[in-house]
């Protein structure tokens, strides 16, 4: 029997602990940026009777059909070791949620947080009706845990991702954005093309280029290309 310590939270402890309570009315942006606002409802761990309401905005960018090497370092900026954990097995795992395919580079930004005194329901409802009589379609009431949290938050993103994957979906099928003959997708395409344009105009987003290149793990096809338009800009700098 192994004597390291059990830990005893990790992100399935969140995930399963997890209730989006109030979900967005409108779907996430398919040709742009949503900002959510988020109410995060939990109780403190060795306190009775003691909630922690936090308050913030998730920022869920345009989302883009990419490679799987984009994961490993972008799709979840600013969370904790045990969110990459869950997100790595949502790659793996959650053949349903296609949207994932897509993907979403996730921020979080907390707004503020406070503790009341109350039982964990009540307080959860005095937030639901107080969100629900703002009317915003983009505000949603999560109740969770307290550690990790951000795996919370988390799950809550991929609620509303479920919910918005079929309309993501079609409106980018409708546009001829979806893979190409060499199962790349066209947006990702698209989006190359256009900076190896703005590079070939102003050398000093070539780095920036390059950066993009990489994340989307398509350096190698590109590589000549790339370093054909390095040379290019050293020709145009001035004697």
């Amino acid at each position: 029997m192994s004597d390291q310590p059990i830990k005893p939270h990790n992100f399935w402890y969140a995930v399963n602990n997890t209730e989006t309570v109030v979900m967005p009315s409108s779907h996430l942006e398919t040709f742009g940026t949503t900002v959510l606002h988020y109410h995060l409802v939990s109780e403190l761990m060795d306190v009775v009777d003691r909630i922690r309401v936090r308050e913030g905005t998730i920022q869920s960018a345009r989302p883009q059909i990419i490679t799987p090497t984009y994961y490993e370092s972008e799709a979840t900026e600013g969370f904790g070791d045990e969110a990459r954990e869950y997100i790595a097995w949502l790659r793996a795992h959650a053949k349903d949620l296609r949207i994932l395919q897509y993907g979403f580079k996730v921020e979080k930004k907390e707004i503020g947080e406070q503790v009341v005194s109350g039982n964990v329901r009540e307080v959860l409802e005095r937030v639901k009706q107080h969100t629900q009589a703002k009317n915003d379609p983009l505000s949603g009431v999560i109740l969770g845990v307290d550690d990790p949290w951000d795996v919370c938050l988390l799950k809550f993103m991929v609620d509303v991702v479920r919910q918005s994957a079929p309309i993501n979906i079609n409106e980018l099928g409708s546009r001829n954005l979806l893979k190409d003959d060499a199962d790349t997708p066209r947006a990702l395409r698209q989006s190359i093309e256009h900076a190896f344009l703005q590079a070939g105009r102003d050398p000093a987003l070539i780095q920036a280029l390059g950066a993009q290149l990489r994340r989307a793990g398509l350096f190698e096809e590109y590589e000549d290309r790339f370093f054909a338009l390095i040379q290019q800009s050293k020709k145009k700098k001035p004697l």
